[in-house]
């Protein structure tokens, strides 16, 4: 058969063949799969090197049936393994916290660890998360059930061991501080098994006390194991005070601390949010006190003004005056209103002299009075001779009286 003649065999559906690039995609495309990132694998450690930039490299094997092995190469680079609280070797086992990913220009996938925990820390470890996510679903670590703390306790209640330096601490700083009761409730704080005893001691301060503090000196993971477990948590949870934690050191965090309202790095930081300090409060009353006094004394100054005010404008001779000058206003009022009343009065007068005059020269009766009458017809003057019949009765007004007269005979156009 002639090979470089024919045409391409199909691949996989295709006429053309991958490139090794192509290949190298798809698999980065598969190997990026949310449940092949942030995963934990168990394993024995094989083929362990220190690199000299920090770096580590190793595999994780795991023995099957029959002696077969299954063989995972990983990588640990320096910024994360300087964080190592133990140094790997071959044959230990271990958990480890990786993502999957592939490595191209080898053609090999490959764990990228960023932690390393013994098998059996890491154990626990996994069950501390298994916990935390039990415990976040119960609304044990939401911000909305966190409580203020009192601002004037009267009783400290304190979980922790009664023989450690960790109640001696916190009866210092109180005592310092602000000087209240501390009622102690001692309990175990290492060992296994212990985590009945720290919620029992929690809760035997539920009505005693207006503020707990769990506190417990520095310890590694294991020791601080305890503080981790369900038990503690939902104590403190329960609580019907608020509870301070102070459980090892800054850096370690327990679930007992997510719980809490309050969490402190120290427990001697733990007694200082749990009372005021007498100090602070004292330089607070002290700037109180001098505002108070100047408020007071400015409204003193404010009264004595307007007193000494009232006192001049309350004086005898000076009300005397008063009333003299308002006395003569009011006459020179009086006075001035009299004056105006009289002036138009008098003028009113000349006005109705001037009406009455100009009335009585127009008035018929001045000119009845010159021996002049006015005929009248039903309640009329009669004006003319126009419309006047014979025998008609008529109604004739002179200055003193009224006559009936009958008409006789009538010629129009002159008298007759």
């Amino acid at each position: 058969m002639d090979w470089f003649n024919s045409a391409e065999p199909a691949l996989g559906g295709k006429t053309t063949p991958l490139r090794v690039s192509e290949v190298s995609a798809i698999v980065e495309d598969l190997l990026d799969d949310g449940r092949l990132q942030g995963i934990w694998v168990r394993g024995e450690i094989t083929n362990y090197t220190h690199h000299s930039r920090g770096h580590r490299y190793f595999s994780l094997s795991e023995k099957g049936p029959g002696g077969t092995a299954a063989v995972i190469k990983c990588v640990m680079w320096r910024s994360a393994a300087d964080g190592l609280s133990f140094s790997p070797e071959d044959g230990m086992e271990v958990i480890v916290s990786a993502s999957v990913r592939h490595y191209a220009p080898h053609g090999i996938y490959q764990l990228q660890v960023e932690e390393i925990l013994r098998a059996g820390i890491g154990e626990k470890y996994l069950l501390v998360e298994r916990w935390k996510k039990e415990l976040s679903a119960e609304g044990c670590f939401g911000p909305e059930r966190k409580r203020p703390l009192p601002p004037f306790p009267v009783r400290v209640g304190v979980v922790t061991s009664e023989t450690g330096a960790v109640i001696h601490d916190i009866r210092n700083v109180i005592g310092r501080r602000f000087p209240v009761e501390i009622v102690l409730s001692p309990t175990a704080v290492q060992g296994e098994g212990i985590q009945a005893d720290i919620a029992r001691a929690i809760c035997r301060l539920a009505d005693m006390v207006d503020v707990v503090i769990v506190a417990r000196g520095g310890g590694s993971f294991e020791d601080l194991f305890p503080f981790n477990h369900p038990d503690v948590v939902r104590a403190i949870v329960h609580c019907p005070v608020p509870v301070i934690s102070a459980i090892g050191h800054e850096v370690d965090v327990t679930l007992a601390d997510l719980a809490a309202d309050m969490r402190a790095p120290t427990p001697s930081a733990a007694a200082e949010l749990a009372v005021p300090d007498k100090s602070v409060l004292n330089e607070g009353l002290a700037t109180l006190r001098c505002q108070l006094l100047a408020v007071l004394n400015g409204r003193l100054q404010r009264a004595k003004e307007i007193t000494e005010d009232l006192r001049d404008r309350l004086r005898p001779l000076r009300i005397l005056r008063k009333i003299h000058e308002r006395k003569q206003d009011v006459a020179e009022l009086a006075e001035r209103s009299e004056r105006a009343v009289r002036g138009r009065i008098g003028n009113n007068r000349l006005a109705l002299s001037g009406l009455s005059a100009a009335l009585d020269a127009t008035s018929p009766l001045r000119i009845l009075a010159r021996g002049y009458g006015v005929v009248e017809r039903e309640g009329h003057v009669v004006r003319s001779t126009e419309g006047i019949a014979q025998g008609e009765r008529l109604l004739l007004r002179f200055v003193d009286g009224r006559v009936q007269v009958t008409v006789e005979r009538v010629e129009h156009g002159r008298n007759v």
